[in-house]
């Protein structure tokens, strides 16, 4: 299929903008990453009273703005490969805002959604919980920065991205089992493999389980 907006999904930990990056490269594409700096955040993993909510319309407005800014370019020009889905933005905001929050939230996301342009394929990196864990973990001690979610919290935050995609309808989806890819994404055959599924992608779902090497 022809794929001129490719946007790259999973959950935390699972490797979304490596991967962006090198299919960039490969493709030759635009690439558009999440900026995850958030004033909000530190608050909400404190679970102070009304940050989860501030954190959560900082991070949908910050997405709509850069999503927008595709849509008055001229996103067809080239190819644009984008790390995010934006739609994945409601997962956050199911876990953590009570529903007066939620309330509010969705009447904004249904505003701000309207008219945003959609990817003409999604790539969901699916990765078991452990294996997660492990990971941000390890990232953690390598960049001396704090580890990040609760186990608890984690479990269920992958959870629910798995729920999501599972009923996910708005573009053609391909899902990848990444349990036995390198999550760092340095291994040329994975990405041309990837590449290969990407170009061979129908409408509705697909499913992609990489042979062990």
């Amino acid at each position: 299929m022809d794929t001129r907006y490719l946007a790259i999904e999973g959950p935390p930990g699972v490797g979304k903008a490596v991967l962006a990056e090198r299919l960039g490269q490969r493709l030759d594409a635009g690439l558009v990453l999440d900026d995850g700096e958030n004033p909000f955040s530190a608050e909400s993993r404190a679970r102070r009273a009304g940050a989860a909510f501030q954190a959560q319309l900082f991070h949908l407005l910050a997405r709509h703005r850069q999503q927008d800014t595709l849509r008055q370019g001229d996103l067809f020009s080239q190819v644009t490969v984008c790390d995010y889905l934006f739609d994945k933005d409601k997962i956050f905001a199911y876990l953590t805002l009570d529903d007066n929050e939620l309330f509010i939230y969705q009447r904004l996301y249904d505003l701000l959604s309207r008219d945003l342009p959609a990817p003409d394929a999604v790539v969901y990196l699916q990765c078991p919980t452990d294996r997660l864990r492990k990971r941000l973990k390890e990232r953690a001690r390598r960049s001396s920065e704090r580890r990040g979610r609760d186990d608890d919290d984690l479990a269920e935050l992958n959870d629910a991205f798995n729920h999501f995609f599972f009923h996910y309808a708005g573009a053609p989806l391909l899902v990848v089992e990444t349990s036995s890819l390198d999550l760092d994404w340095q291994d040329d055959d994975d990405v041309e493999d990837l590449l290969r599924q990407i170009e061979h992608m129908q409408q509705g779902t697909q499913y992609y389980v990489p042979r062990q090497r």
